[in-house]
């Protein structure tokens, strides 16, 4: 049996020193004492940069009883993974985290496992490196870390990573109309942000994935030449601060589907000034704003005999008939319709309307009214039902007629 034991001193021969190695872990990694003047495998060194490929490989110091105590090794963790180090029988020395130091050393030599002494390497008033320290959106500027923001310009149909974080994206000025698209929420993690402008000729679209919400909708969110924002993570949705409108393209549009019963429109939703509304609808639909006071155009694009109505929950409403547009005033209680007539206007077109849905009609009865119901035709329908048709050659009448004061000329 070899002995280390020197018959000169007594003590544990001191193994050939080495003093630097780098190792990537796949697996766990038992480490050798150096000998004999010789750089064996997985040789411990007294500095070690040491990267795990996941959180479960150890690295494992060879036998304490091999060695003299005082014995030490520096262990840097240059790696994005947890590292546990143990002695040659598996027990935990230390962990070491990503981006720090453990520094080790032998106080007893009396067994294969050994005692073994551990601080956290760097710390107390040692001056940190900021050139190390520097992450996204911080810059090195001698011994101190600044904020930075990068300006990169966005390509069309983007999609933003982790290492955005920070930078200013922006889409270029040549370009014209575009998408983005913001990843999974928890993908990219709570508190990461970029800075988007957009500095193009045409709409800059912002979307999410899997329908996960920006400032509370799922709705692409529509940035005009000239606007811009923060856009902030927060782990599973996305918020925007300082969302700046610019005053050259002030109106933003929304189109919302919708099929029966009421909806309550996010402060987002209400924020576009245009609103178009689509979908088949299978009952009445009541659409409620925020009690906030502008001026929108309602267009009115669903199909089925129902009705859509515009209003908040404190005041008056207004029905819009289907294929029709209204631009409306709310004065923050009651919806008003903004559109009017003077004396010296000049003409005004109508469109034609359906029997169920006439071109002019009452709010609180919006199946009684006048449309065209064809070619030279002008005919007054009520409930629904056309009573009345004008024509060229005459009017037809559906139904009985009483005539107070008796009817003459012609023949009957």
């Amino acid at each position: 049996m070899t002995s280390y034991i020197s018959p000169f001193t007594g003590d544990v021969i001191v193994p050939t020193d080495v003093s630097y190695a780098s190792y990537t872990l796949t697996a766990t990694l038992q480490l050798v004492w150096p000998a004999n003047g010789t750089d064996a495998n997985n040789v411990c060194a007294r500095i070690m940069d040491i990267q795990a490929a996941s959180s479960v490989p150890q690295l494992k110091f060879p036998p304490a009883d091999q060695a003299s105590v005082g014995t030490d090794a520096l262990i840097r963790n240059v790696g994005a993974f947890t590292i546990t180090v143990t002695d040659y029988n598996g027990n935990t020395i230390a962990t070491v985290a990503a981006g720090t130091a453990r520094y080790v050393y032998l106080t007893s030599n009396s067994t294969s496992s050994g005692v073994w002494g551990v601080f956290t390497f760097g710390t107390g008033t040692s001056t940190a490196d900021a050139a190390t320290l520097a992450g996204y959106g911080l810059l090195a500027s001698g011994l101190t870390l600044n904020q930075s923001h990068p300006v990169s310009q966005l390509s069309a149909n983007y999609t933003f990573a982790t290492t955005d974080r920070a930078q200013v994206l922006a889409w270029p000025t040549s370009g014209g109309a575009t998408n983005a698209y913001l990843p999974l929420a928890s993908t990219i993690g709570n508190n990461w942000f970029v800075l988007l402008k957009n500095n193009g000729t045409g709409t800059l679209l912002l979307n999410t994935t899997s329908s996960e919400l920006l400032d509370g909708t799922s709705s692409a969110k529509t940035f005009q030449p000239g606007d811009s924002a923060f856009v902030i993570c927060t782990g599973t949705s996305y918020v925007t601060v300082g969302y700046g409108v610019s005053t050259e393209f002030a109106f933003t549009a929304l189109t919302k589907v919708v099929t029966t019963g009421s909806y309550t429109l996010t402060a987002s939703e209400a924020s576009n000034s245009i609103q178009k509304y689509t979908g088949a609808l299978t009952g009445n639909v009541t659409v409620y704003f925020p009690p906030v006071v502008n001026l929108y155009v309602i267009s009115n694009q669903t199909t089925g005999a129902f009705t859509l109505t515009i209003g908040t929950t404190l005041g008056t409403t207004v029905t819009v008939a289907a294929n029709t547009q209204a631009t409306l005033i709310c004065d923050g209680t009651n919806f008003l319709n903004a559109n009017t007539s003077t004396i010296s206007g000049t003409n005004i077109s109508m469109v034609d309307g359906t029997v169920s849905n006439p071109a002019v009609f009452f709010a609180s009865e919006t199946n009684t009214g006048v449309f065209r119901p064809a070619a030279g035709q002008y005919g007054l329908s009520i409930l629904g039902a056309l009573v009345l048709n004008t024509k060229a050659a005459g009017i037809e009448v559906t139904g009985t007629g009483t005539f107070s004061g008796g009817v003459s000329g012609g023949t009957f």
